[in-house]
């Protein structure tokens, strides 16, 4: 144990009162409530950044593969599904499934109500763990190599406005060149996602139905959808999956896709660099005022070490070690303070939000333990490194002033 660290160690264990320790415990509050604020903050953002984007990706997949067409239409041109790729590219590490799709527009009639939705045809590979914890009426329809089932999956929004419950019947309306085609569907299951603009047009259904209607082959889909294990792999295994689909084809991210949402995501980062930025400042000008308390009420013992031999950066070590006892007290209560919090609107979703404004029910939270760390560490740098500065006025005390008037 250093002499400083000693001498630190018997300044903060004192009992004596003194001027300092009211300002002490509100450094101590004020770096708690900052952490917190922090705390909840990032997990908060990634939690609703993580909620939107799990969503959109469980309408589209992170990639998806389609013929090479300039033209964006919902009724893309048809690829092969004897592809070199399908499905070994399930093998490829970061890939956790591929997919079929196939898609076409169509309008639900009923007497008093029109709707133009779009059908999404599914094959026996779809992976409905996405929709499977959110439907909220029956149950998602199974499809076969086999057969060919008529049972659909509406959203909640559709089926209120349209009218429709679970085993209704489902009439849509196709175009076919001249020619208009009528499809009668019964309603297996009804989903809620809470993306209103999703939810409003997307009708999932058999994918022989579209097959059909387009007069493909059995063979022919309208692309191929890739799922990845982890949402940050998404740029670099869309460049190896673009590379590696033949010349004829397109792939792109679900980035790509949507911008316009993950744009939106992106730019709710700016309010949080602005509260950490704001919170940071404030917890290190508290700390400053706070040390600089302490060295005036410490000015005797100061020229008292220096007159016993103790150079400036020694002294200057006992007041540093002090504050960083403080600011870890502080960062301590705050992570308590922030988890606690965190965990009750986890488990209970205290505080709730409206879905068609924020396309959650209640505010999500997304506890990383990588994001908590890096937030505890920054902090702890950053309002060090503000009280290295204030501490050199410790240099500027003499000791015969400070004996002298001790």
């Amino acid at each position: 144990m250093t002499t400083e660290f000693f001498i630190a160690r018997r300044i903060l264990s004192g009992n004596k009162a003194n001027f300092s320790r009211p300002i002490v415990r509100i450094a101590v509050v004020s770096i708690a409530l900052g952490l917190s604020v922090m705390f909840l903050s990032i997990a908060i953002l990634t939690g609703f950044q993580k909620q939107i984007r799990e969503k959109v990706i469980g309408f589209g997949a992170h990639i998806q593969i389609s013929h090479f067409d300039e033209n964006a239409s919902y009724e893309p041109r048809p690829v092969s599904i004897n592809q070199k790729f399908y499905p070994d590219l399930e093998k490829v590490k970061g890939i956790k499934h591929i997919q079929v799709f196939a898609t076409k527009a169509g309008i639900i009639k009923t007497n008093d109500q029109i709707q133009g939705v779009l059908l999404k045809g599914v094959g026996s590979d779809y992976d409905w763990s996405f929709f499977k914890p959110r439907i909220v009426e029956g149950a998602c329809f199974q499809v076969t190599d086999t057969g060919r089932t008529n049972e659909v999956l509406l959203s909640r929004k559709l089926a209120s406005l349209l009218k429709f419950k679970v085993n209704d019947v489902l009439r849509v309306y196709f175009i076919s060149g001249n020619n208009t085609l009528g499809r009668k569907f019964h309603i297996s299951g009804i989903y809620e996602t809470g993306l209103e603009e999703f939810d409003k047009l997307y009708v999932f259904c058999d994918i022989h139905h579209i097959q059909k209607l387009n007069n493909w082959e059995p063979d022919q889909v309208a692309g191929f959808e890739v799922i990845l294990d982890n949402f940050s792999d998404i740029d670099r295994l869309g460049k190896y999956v673009y590379q590696n689909i033949g010349y004829n084809l397109d792939s792109r991210t679900i980035r790509q896709l949507y911008p316009q949402i993950f744009d939106w995501l992106d730019l709710q980062d700016i309010n949080v660099v602005i509260i950490l930025v704001l919170m940071i400042l404030v917890a290190g000008i508290t700390m400053i005022s706070t040390l600089l308390i302490i060295i005036l009420e410490r000015t005797n013992m100061i020229g008292v070490l220096k007159a016993l031999g103790m150079s400036n950066l020694g002294v200057r070590k006992i007041f540093l070690y002090n504050a960083a006892y403080i600011i870890g007290i502080g960062l301590f209560w705050g992570n308590v303070i922030g988890l606690i919090l965190s965990l009750l609107q986890q488990k209970y979703g205290i505080i709730t939000l409206p879905q068609e404004s924020y396309y959650v029910p209640v505010v999500p939270v997304n506890l990383d333990i990588l994001n908590i760390c890096l937030l505890n560490i920054a902090s702890l740098i950053i309002c060090f490194v503000m009280l290295i500065v204030p501490s050199f006025i410790i240099t500027r005390i003499s000791p015969v002033k400070a004996i002298r008037f001790a």
